[in-house]
């Protein structure tokens, strides 16, 4: 059948449209998306104001659209950090579906990891032996360990790219000690849940997802993404090492001038970076790969397993 998974993000919601069944991979059959940067449209109360929910349901009447022009005969919609966390999620979620007929399912910052791990063991299959698993969106990072679908460890962490810039890096460059702030914040909370992980073991193999870490690999030389899915991507600690002050040391303008880097994305490369050396560093991961499948495919496997055992 065809699926459609309706993303409401932090920086983007996204539409994606699979044709898929029960023990096939799923075949993406079309993509639409709208930058919308939920996460930079709180006001000082944390609530998502009139023009940004305004906003929210433009964009949902296009995606229902388009997910009614591409045959979509179930779509599956859900929301992440953004919508979650604001203080008047409740009343975002009435309005959306009073105005569009969309019913928001919002999902917890783990079940966000454990819907991206089951993705990326999915991916990979059982050879890969003990997965961890790095995913940072716009409003959070996400990580989860384990050996079978259902990791042993699950945690979401407040440090997205989008809610890192907008709270912590003002200013074009940023300035050395607003770095350095960020810096220590975000070491300071992924070390706190080191300890959960390592007492399980160390991983046989450490994959990420996300825009972020897409971009991140490709300025440090892996492939293209006209290369296709099944190119295989890594990330090398040193190298985003190298990376880090080139990064910090550039405006928005000119990181999206680098290869991979969306002008979309370019203003939050540096807080991700960040966060992506914090990880690697504090885990000890010297490389990582990335993979292609993330929470909207986690998402769609979940719905395919449900549906093979109703």
């Amino acid at each position: 059948m065809r699926l459609g998974v309706l993303d409401v993000g932090s920086n983007t919601v996204h539409l994606l449209v699979v044709d898929a069944h029960r023990g096939a991979h799923p075949l993406p059959a079309h993509s639409h998306k709208a930058e919308l940067r939920l996460a930079q449209l709180l006001d000082a109360d944390g609530a998502i104001g009139p023009d940004g929910v305004d906003k929210l349901i433009s964009v949902v009447r296009d995606a229902l659209q388009a997910a009614e022009d591409k045959g979509v005969e179930d779509l599956l919609p859900f929301a992440t950090s953004a919508v979650r966390e604001a203080s008047n999620a409740d009343d975002v979620l009435a309005r959306v579906q009073t105005e569009t007929g969309v019913e928001l399912r919002v999902l917890t910052g783990a079940e966000e990891a454990r819907l991206t791990f089951l993705a990326a063991r999915r991916w990979y299959g059982w050879s890969a032996g003990r997965l961890l698993v790095l995913d940072i969106g716009g409003g959070s990072l996400e990580i989860a360990y384990g050996m079978d679908e259902e990791p042993d460890a699950a945690v979401s962490l407040p440090l997205g790219a989008g809610r890192l810039t907008a709270g912590w890096l003002p200013g074009d460059p940023p300035a050395p000690e607003a770095i350095r702030s960020l810096r220590r914040h975000v070491r300071a909370q992924i070390a706190r849940t080191v300890g959960e992980f390592s007492r399980l073991g160390s991983p046989d193999h450490v994959v990420a997802t996300s825009k972020t870490f897409k971009q991140l690999a490709r300025i440090a030389g892996a492939a293209r993404s006209a290369e296709g899915l099944y190119a295989q991507r890594e990330l090398k600690r040193e190298s985003l090492e190298a990376w880090v002050p080139r990064l910090a040391g550039m405006t928005a303008a000119q990181r999206a001038e680098l290869p991979g880097v969306s002008e979309n994305r370019s203003g939050q490369l540096l807080a991700g970076a960040l966060v992506a050396e914090g990880a690697m560093d504090l885990f000890g991961v010297d490389a990582l790969e990335v993979c292609p499948w993330a929470l909207r495919e986690g998402v769609i496997l979940r719905r395919l397993d449900h549906m093979g055992s109703a």
